[in-house]
């Protein structure tokens, strides 16, 4: 079963500042600071450009997950149209039955201090998987972009 989760947040900082964050390796320390009670590290294999695998490391205790580590590579990253596109490898997600999972971010500039967040979630899952289809995709973005946009806004003026 292939579908799609969108999400769309406007947020009141430049969207020049908000990819500074979006397109670099600060997003991932932000998220690990920020979703402290679910990961446990992240770490990064590759120099922060595409190709890059990103290893996030779950916490003890995600009991729907057999595997702690969840592989992750950069696929799109475009510093001039605010792109970034990521695609789950092995583990978490594709364990409980979801065969594609990729997650793009694109910001786009609403006025001088504010942008638009759009983000997806494509995935192809198994029948089995249905009744998660409706919550993990939404709910992971909502977490992720929640996290950066607190730390955006908090650090707006600086």
């Amino acid at each position: 079963m292939f579908g799609e989760v969108l999400h769309d947040v406007e947020v009141d900082v430049a969207a020049s500042q908000a990819w500074r964050l979006y397109g670099s390796l600060e997003l991932a320390k932000i998220i690990q600071k920020g979703l402290s009670h679910m990961v446990e590290k992240i770490e990064l294999l590759g120099d922060g450009g595409v190709g890059t695998i990103l290893q996030l490391t779950l916490i003890g205790g995600q009991e729907e997950c057999r595997s702690k580590l969840l592989p992750k590579r950069f696929l799109t990253i475009d510093n001039e149209k605010y792109i970034e596109e990521v695609e789950a490898l092995e583990g978490g997600l594709l364990e409980l039955g979801f065969n594609h999972y990729r997650v793009c971010f694109e910001i786009i500039e609403k006025g001088k201090d504010s942008y638009i967040i759009k983000s997806k979630v494509e995935y192809d899952a198994n029948e089995e998987t249905t009744s998660l289809t409706s919550t993990i995709p939404s709910l992971q973005l909502e977490a992720i972009i929640g996290v950066a946009k607190d730390y955006l806004l908090k650090t707006k003026n600086e």
